[in-house]
């Protein structure tokens, strides 16, 4: 099967090479849109990253494809829908890294609870005092974890090592799940309005697009912090920076923006003939959580360990050799 595979780091070409040893590859450095006139006739499959949108026009430049292996749990950047129009399968990597994101998420916890980069910061200045960082403690807290699925219980069960109070939301509550994890389900807006902090573990769909929004912020328990290692778009940009301004929320630790691809590209933005004025909006508003003293962000990398990489390509690599032997797994489609 001959395969294009898209890549930000050179060393996955010699372990993917040695484990698909059958296959014809491809490799190129960087996403798939940094190649726009790249196409090939005969190319059976991409592998991508979630850096790398896969639409109908993308699809349209291998005519032949049959299968798109995203190396991520995620998959809103491709065009399910254009995808099975076309017949071609779309692969990703359910588990992978659940504890890697969720100890990621504890760790903005802790960072914020701790007020550990406004510390590091002042000691680089020369400064050597603790008078002005008074920081507040996990245990007794109650956590709200929207989203108890594997990265989620992680995520609970960390809380309950630091003696949190933890309260869960789930479309479909598992009451075995919650005993043998020590947390009590509730509803959205309970556990908006009982939680310290909110730590959001769901996938980003229809149903959860701006699932934080103007209307319903302003019921989350005033001063308390949330963390988002999940995809910026379940937040509401405009009510996230509203909720700090307010005070209504008095911090945040974010993995993940709306808009993120063009944080590095602003200029671009800004001079297109006709720009999107709701980019552009909220590439403003980004900035704005960048710059906010009680906001931590850092660059979607709550998944980057190398264990959990490693994990990442090990499924994609099985996911193709099933595709490849005619008995494909990890398989999502459109829905009806």
């Amino acid at each position: 099967m001959k395969l294009h595979y898209f890549s930000g780091e050179a060393w996955e070409e010699e372990y993917v090479r040695g484990k698909l040893t059958h296959e014809n590859i491809i490799f190129h450095i960087g996403a798939l849109s940094a190649f726009p006139d790249l196409s090939d006739d005969g190319a059976e499959a991409l592998c991508v990253f979630i850096d790398s949108p896969v639409g109908e026009a993308e699809m349209s430049r291998f005519p032949a494809l049959k299968l798109i292996a995203t190396r991520s749990t995620g998959y809103d950047h491709i065009d399910l829908a254009a995808a099975k129009a076309r017949g071609i399968a779309v692969a990703t990597v359910p588990f992978y890294g659940e504890n890697t994101v969720a100890e990621f998420a504890f760790a903005l916890l802790l960072s914020l609870s701790r007020r550990i980069p406004e510390a590091e910061a002042l000691v680089r200045t020369g400064a050597f005092s603790s008078n002005t960082l008074r920081g507040f403690d996990l245990a007794g807290k109650t956590l709200g974890v929207v989203g108890c699925g594997h990265i989620g219980i992680h995520m609970i069960r960390m809380a309950n090592g630091f003696g949190m109070k933890v309260l869960g939301f789930e479309v479909h509550p598992d009451p075995e799940i919650a005993k043998a994890n020590n947390f009590t389900y509730a509803s959205l807006s309970d556990l908006f309005a009982q939680s310290d902090i909110i730590s959001l573990h769901v996938p980003y769909n229809t149903h959860t697009h701006h699932l934080i929004n103007k209307e319903n912020i302003g019921s989350i328990k005033k001063g308390a912090y949330l963390i988002n290692t999940s995809r910026g778009a379940i937040v509401e940009t405009d009510a996230l920076v509203e909720a700090l301004r307010s005070g209504a929320l008095a911090g945040a630790g974010l993995d993940v923006l709306e808009e993120e691809g063009t944080l590095d590209d602003e200029l671009a933005l800004l001079s297109q003939p006709h720009p999107n004025e709701e980019a552009l909006r909220v590439t403003l508003e980004n900035h704005y959580l960048i710059e906010h003293p009680r906001v931590i962000v850092t660059p979607h990398l709550a998944f980057n360990t190398q264990e959990a990489v490693e994990r990442i390509l090990d499924t994609t690599i099985l996911n193709i050799q099933r595709f490849a032997d005619g008995s494909p797994t990890n398989i999502v489609s459109a829905a009806a």
